[in-house]
């Protein structure tokens, strides 16, 4: 049985978007917060949120108000379901995400692997009216 150089827990470092014009933005910050988990069987998950986001003004999340809901949805990212190696990629295929338009969209990511580091990177995407890529820098943080 072949070994999943996957399995374990990462924490990120850093989350880069370039833009076609080689122009660098941060779409969490320069400081964001995340893990992402891949299992034996399979599955992964992932978090991501901007560092410092504000808490709600209220206790009760039904007494929230839309501008506080819109940042906090602004400012996260999160999806989770299973995952498979190919080669020099890994793709993710969230059957729960915080953006409903991700269920059941494959996420290809190339990958390498460096010591305790992992490297994804995005394929090309819209944002807007402009093509961009992500690059996220993660550090195995546990092997279970």
């Amino acid at each position: 049985m072949t070994k999943n150089i996957f399995v374990g827990t990462w924490k990120l470092i850093s989350y880069e978007t370039k833009l076609e014009n080689g122009q660098i933005i941060y779409l969490f910050g320069q400081n964001p917060i995340g893990y992402l988990m891949y299992s034996e069987d399979g599955y992964m998950s992932v978090n991501i949120m901007k560092a410092n986001r504000s808490s709600f003004s209220c206790e009760d999340i039904t007494k929230i108000s839309q501008e506080e809901k819109v940042a906090a949805a602004e400012t996260f990212l999160a999806y989770c379901g299973k995952y498979e190696i190919l080669a020099d990629k890994v793709v993710h295929y969230p059957e729960v995400s915080l953006i409903a338009n991700l269920v059941g969209v494959k996420q290809e990511r190339t990958f390498k692997i460096t010591n305790n580091r992992l490297f994804l990177s995005t394929p090309p995407a819209n944002m807007g009216d402009v093509l961009v890529t992500s690059h996220l820098v993660w550090e195995r943080v546990s092997k279970k």
